[in-house]
């Protein structure tokens, strides 16, 4: 986890808005971030300092996970590449099918974009139950490369995201855990 200082400073920044989108939902709305560029700049630090010398490129989650990613990869000097909703990317693609609590959902990437051996970083704003994230992971894996890291600026606890990516056998980081 982040320093004292940071954590302090993320959760007197981040709104938690109750029963949005749904009643019973806790949203860590993390926009106010984005009006500090120095706080900003500690929470890529924090996140780079996770990861460096130990990836050849970032992967970022649709949409959120691309608002720290791109800056990781590039303060790591390694490729950015992106992993996105159905029907967003022109073709090749390669995709995931994976399930959510009614229904499912498909994620992609440009195929040839992620190289056989990489070590690869999965980041994304937010760990809850983990589907997403994993069906990522499986992407990457797919593709010939090995997820050795997973970011997140926070992890749910209580939702057990963790326990779905632990057989990835990779590092799971969160900078704040609620």
């Amino acid at each position: 986890m982040a320093s004292q200082e940071l954590t302090a400073k993320l959760e007197a920044t981040i709104e938690n808005i109750p029963d949005f989108p749904i009643p019973g939902i806790q949203f860590k709305d993390i926009s106010p971030i984005f009006l500090d560029p120095k706080l900003y700049e500690e929470v890529i630090e924090d996140l780079v300092k996770f990861s460096k010398g130990k990836v050849d490129a970032v992967c970022g989650i649709e949409s959120r996970g691309y608002l720290f990613g791109i800056a990781i990869a590039v303060a790591l000097e390694v490729p950015f590449i992106l992993i996105r909703k159905k029907g967003k990317l022109p073709p090749p693609i390669i995709s995931e099918k994976y399930d959510l609590e009614y229904g499912s959902a498909e994620i992609e990437t440009r195929e040839g974009q992620i190289k056989k051996g990489q070590r690869i970083l999965i980041h994304d704003d937010l760990l809850a139950t983990g589907g997403t994230t994993e069906a990522a992971a499986k992407l990457v894996e797919k593709q010939g490369a090995e997820v050795v890291q997973f970011s997140f600026l926070i992890g749910l606890k209580d939702l057990k995201g963790d326990g779905k990516l632990k057989k990835f056998n990779a590092e799971i980081y969160h900078t704040l855990e609620y």
